[in-house]
């Protein structure tokens, strides 16, 4: 992302009592993203329009669109919610849905509700119920309505958070008082591969084969440069109904792979957000009959890995003499280096080779509009001397939760020995 724009008022995502949305998502608009087969429009007595998809075995006529598009809204008060988890790999999303008899503005308002956590790998089978707590809500572009998606976090039943709920720890570190005055923003940029299903190499690459070298498909447009525009923009779409604060998009640099950024976005509300996109995007590509990948190096050789590079300030970065304050952030960096780049992904070190616009895992650096540094300083920021950085060394499947709160607590609450500063600065040529 190129630049952090001031936050959005609504921090937290509440959802109209009397919002009546017809469903935005719906197949007509995904059409264009799956390979269509041999359809005939069929009218019935009722005089309504159903698609009679011819078979082997003859016509089987599929009425499931008119009732995936079924607006309930006029007929009952009750809505859907789709509760939403991170599963046991902590990088999966799971859902399942239940009937909320009105419509709600706020997670408080919801119910508790559990799962067999044995089945995700986060609880034995002799003791398997994990409790769902409802923490943030958008609404849903797949139902539209009232309708919604609920983000959780998960717990035992006794109350304690289990070893994937890293939102609790999160939560705990933005509210901190130190925390919640200096206002950390954050601009995160996913990186994402679309695979085709069946063969599991990139959206528009022969199978088996490769397309021509880097350099024409990076923002680029035209059959031979651009696969997968479709979703990336139905994706876009349904983030923007839902509330997700999706502030853009485009092509990346290995055909096939894309990006979005969500931002900015302010404390916990980063990971809510970002946790939220990804559902959509694992929802949208399933309709698609694509694979969403998060792998960091999804192929080897000379071509771009997947990033999650995160964007952030604080309040004391955006005001006068703010440069200061951003070099001192960076000396805390580069001194726990080692603890961050534990905690930003699996398969990091297959990207971060110092090479395809990344810095090598093993050394910490910095610089102005210095791509292939662990953290990038914007032009702007060295001009005006304010504004922010950019820790590049974040992997696509890094968890959002993590990678904040860790920026929050290193450049806010963490204070190295006097030594250890001095030292730092000296070998970074930071004079702070």
């Amino acid at each position: 992302m190129a630049q952090i724009f001031a936050p959005s008022a609504q921090w937290q995502m509440r959802i109209g009592k009397n919002s009546a949305d017809s469903n935005p998502l719906n197949t007509k608009m995904l059409n264009s993203l799956v390979i269509k087969q041999n359809k005939k429009v069929v009218k019935t007595s009722t005089n309504f329009k159903v698609f009679a998809t011819l078979s082997e075995n003859g016509c089987t006529v599929n009425r499931l669109e008119q009732l995936l598009n079924l607006d309930v809204t006029p007929y009952t008060d009750n809505i859907i919610a789709e509760y939403i988890w991170i599963g046991g790999s902590g990088i999966d999303v799971r859902s399942k849905s239940r009937t909320i008899s009105k419509p709600v503005e706020h997670p408080s308002e919801l119910p508790k509700w559990n799962y067999d956590g044995s089945s995700t790998g986060q609880a034995p089978g002799e003791d398997s119920e994990v409790v769902l707590y409802p923490e943030a809500i958008f609404k849903d572009p797949f139902r539209g309505g009232n309708n919604i998606l609920v983000i959780c976090d998960t717990y035992t039943p006794a109350g304690k958070p289990i070893p994937t709920n890293k939102r609790h720890k999160a939560a705990q570190i933005f509210s901190n008082p130190k925390v919640v005055a200096e206002i950390p923003w954050y601009g995160i940029e996913q990186e994402y591969t679309l695979l085709q299903k069946n063969v599991k190499w990139p959206l528009g690459w022969p199978v088996g084969g490769y397309p021509g070298p880097q350099g024409p498909y990076y923002c680029g447009a035209g059959a031979d440069k651009s696969f997968g525009r479709d979703i990336s923009d139905a994706h876009y779409k349904a983030c923007l109904y839902a509330g997700i604060n999706i502030s853009g998009t485009n092509g990346e640099v290995m055909p096939g792979q894309w990006e979005f950024q969500v931002g900015p976005s302010v404390g916990i509300e980063a990971g809510d957000h970002i946790w939220c996109a990804r559902y959509l995007l694992e929802r949208i590509t399933e309709q698609a009959g694509v694979v969403l990948s998060l792998d960091p190096k999804p192929i080897e050789g000379d071509w771009n890995g997947a990033g999650c590079h995160t964007n952030y300030s604080t309040k004391s970065m955006r005001e006068e003499g703010g440069f200061d304050v951003i070099k001192k952030a960076i000396l805390n960096l580069s001194l726990r280096h080692k603890e961050h780049i534990s905690a930003y992904g699996e398969g990091n070190e297959r990207r971060l080779t110092g090479k395809h616009e990344t810095a090598s895992i093993n050394t910490f650096s910095w610089g102005v509009a210095n791509r292939g540094c662990s953290i990038r300083v914007g032009r702007d920021t060295e001009k005006n001397g304010k504004g922010y950085l950019e820790d590049r060394r974040p992997a696509s499947n890094m968890d959002p939760y993590v990678v904040t709160a860790l920026l929050a607590e290193t450049t806010i609450l963490w204070e190295p020995t006097l030594e250890a500063e001095a030292l730092a600065a000296q070998k970074l040529s930071l004079n702070v």
